[in-house]
C-alpha cells in the first residue's frame, strides 16, 4: 500500500493532509438519513452509467461516504480510492471500505490501471487552482468508460471565503473545463442537486457525467 508523498506540491495539500483534515473527519459520519441522501444522489447522476460498471476508483475519499453508498448502487464493482489524510485512510482500512485504498495526494498519484467509472466530488473546489489541468488529465487517465464530477459551480472562478481560511475553496465551470481540457471525453448528463430537496441533502452541487468516446 502507498504511502503519501511529501512534501507536497500545494499548501491546499497541506491544509488537508493536517489538523485540519483530521478534524473534517469528525463532520462527516456515516448516519443513515445522509446515506440515504447519497444514495439517491448518485442513482441519479449515475443513471446512464449501464451496463454496471466492473470497477470504480474515487479521488479524494475521505472516510468513504461516497464509496458507502456506491457499493449500494454497483455492490459488484471493484472500489479502489486514493486519499490524502492519513487518520481518514486507517479509517477507510479499518472499516473495510474499497477494495484497495492509496494514501497519496490525487497529485502525485499515478494510475496503475483503468476504472471503468472515476470520480470526484466536493474535492477540486479545494484545490490549488493551478494544478487543476493536471487533475483533469489523471481523471481522464484513471477512466476507461465514466466520469464523475459533482462540485460547486461559478460560470467565472471566483474564490470563497472557507470557515475562516482563505485560498482553501474556489468555484467554476469543472465540468466545462474537463471537456475543454480532455476532449475524448462527451457529456453524456448533468444537473444540480439542491440543498433543500431533503431526498438528497446534497450542498448546492452541479455534477456532471462524461463518457469516453468511441
Amino acid at each position: 500500500m502507498n504511502d503519501v508523498m511529501t512534501p507536497y506540491k500545494t499548501e491546499q495539500e497541506a491544509f488537508w493532509a493536517g489538523d485540519f483534515g483530521d478534524d473534517y473527519i469528525g463532520r462527516n459520519e456515516p448516519v443513515a438519513e445522509y446515506m440515504a441522501g447519497q444514495l439517491f444522489f448518485f442513482a441519479r447522476a449515475l443513471e446512464k452509467v449501464r451496463p454496471a460498471p466492473a470497477s470504480l476508483c474515487e479521488l479524494g475519499a475521505n472516510i468513504g461516504l461516497n464509496l458507502r453508498a456506491l457499493k449500494l448502487l454497483f455492490p459488484h464493482a471493484h472500489q479502489s480510492c486514493v486519499e490524502i489524510n492519513a487518520q481518514a485512510v486507517a479509517r477507510l482500512r479499518r472499516d473495510g471500505v474499497g477494495d484497495e485504498v492509496v494514501h497519496d495526494s490525487i497529485l502525485n498519484f499515478t494510475p496503475t490501471r483503468q476504472s471503468e467509472l472515476v470520480l470526484i466530488k466536493g474535492v477540486m473546489i479545494h484545490l490549488n487552482p493551478g494544478v487543476l489541468p493536471e487533475v483533469y488529465r489523471k481523471l481522464a487517465a484513471c477512466s476507461s468508460r465514466h466520469v464523475l464530477i459533482a462540485e460547486y459551480y461559478n460560470r467565472r472562478p471566483e474564490e470563497v471565503a472557507y470557515r475562516n481560511h482563505q485560498g482553501r475553496m474556489f468555484r467554476r465551470d469543472f465540468g466545462g473545463e474537463f471537456m475543454d481540457a480532455c476532449p475524448e471525453f462527451a457529456l453524456a448528463d448533468y444537473g444540480f442537486s439542491y440543498h433543500r430537496d431533503p431526498r438528497e441533502q446534497q450542498d448546492d452541487i452541479t455534477w456532471f457525467l462524461f463518457e469516453r468516446r468511441g
